[in-house]
């Protein structure tokens, strides 16, 4: 299993959980309440969780690959929705 993990600063994570999810669901199953939310993907699982300033991301996939479209495909949709905040995404290796 590899696991990556990434902290985004930002005051609107529940606002950004609920959105990332309720858009993931149209294609695939996913899980959120207001402080926390699971998308699974076919290649892989993202957690998210609304902390106290920020929106911590947890990755899984069975492989490299599976994790790096994980990686991508959360990375894209939080951009393109925090597009105001202009977010950087740093993973780090949490395998």
């Amino acid at each position: 299993m590899m696991i990556a993990e990434c902290r985004v600063e930002t005051a609107s994570a529940s606002k950004y959980i609920a959105q990332l999810c309720k858009h993931f669901a149209h294609k695939i199953t996913v899980e959120y309440d207001a402080t926390k939310g699971r998308a699974d993907f076919p290649w892989g699982v993202c957690r998210m969780t609304a902390e106290d300033g920020a929106l911590a991301l947890r990755c899984e996939g069975q492989d490299e690959a599976g994790l790096g479209r994980v990686k991508a495909v959360v990375e894209d949709h939080l951009v393109r929705f925090a597009w105001r905040e202009k977010p950087t995404l740093t993973w780090t290796d949490a395998s």
